[in-house]
């Protein structure tokens, strides 16, 4: 595994371009923790990841929303976070909600320049339902970066919603967003072959509050880096 950024630059540009994504989730950002209000799932992976890592670990909140309940699970276990998120809006929330974290209004993608910490600079990554913003071309180059960005035997929780599809839209709460999925056969896949050793797995039925949500299967592997 290389330990370089150069993959993601291979990338179309084009396949980067998410400004619409910011603009839904800037127009969501206050209704987005009641419309989820439940989110056993992703709490029981953050607290995996919370115990697993040593005292005082350096962790990277990808897609860290509203800071609602990774990065205040992470910090109140105290760790010390790093929050990015591509919504200006919820990054704003996320600095009121868990203060004692550090958050970032950046894509995934400015994180390969290096400009949170080159290589090895995170013992752990959440990653709760970000990649899955992403078109099934950049997941494996997203995983490779996050695979360099933590150090030897580093630890991701990962979340993805299970589904066969590819920078699909859907309406959400009243916006559009595109999303991308696997089967969890797929998946497994993705991840083994960026690096990442899968050391378990849990799957839930979600129905979200929203009526225009539909009821989904959510997937959370716990990976080790390789």
């Amino acid at each position: 595994m290389s330990d370089s950024y150069d993959g993601y630059e291979g990338l179309n540009r084009l396949a980067l371009d998410r400004a619409g994504q910011a603009e839904a989730f800037n127009a969501i950002a206050s209704s987005y923790d009641s419309a989820f209000p439940h989110k056993e799932g992703q709490r029981a992976a953050g607290a995996w990841l919370a115990a697993a890592l040593p005292d005082g670990s350096r962790v990277l909140d990808v897609g860290c929303g509203t800071g609602l309940p990774t990065a205040r699970q992470l910090s109140g276990a105290g760790h010390r976070v790093v929050g990015v998120d591509l919504s200006a809006t919820m990054i704003r929330m996320a600095r009121e909600n868990v203060p004692a974290a550090e958050f970032h209004h950046l894509d995934l993608a400015d994180l390969r320049d290096g400009r949170l910490g080159g290589p090895g600079s995170f013992d752990g990554v959440a990653a709760f339902f970000s990649l899955l913003m992403l078109p099934r071309a950049e997941i494996p180059y997203a995983l490779r970066m996050l695979h360099t960005l933590l150090r030897p035997e580093g630890l991701l929780a990962l979340s993805m919603v299970e589904s066969d599809v590819d920078d699909y839209p859907i309406p959400f709460l009243g916006n559009t967003i595109r999303v991308s999925g696997y089967l969890r056969d797929d998946l497994r896949h993705v991840v083994r072959d960026a690096g990442f050793e899968v050391t378990g797995e849990d799957s839930y039925a979600y129905a979200p509050a929203s009526t225009d949500v539909p009821p989904e299967i959510q997937l959370f592997l716990h990976l080790r880096r390789a």
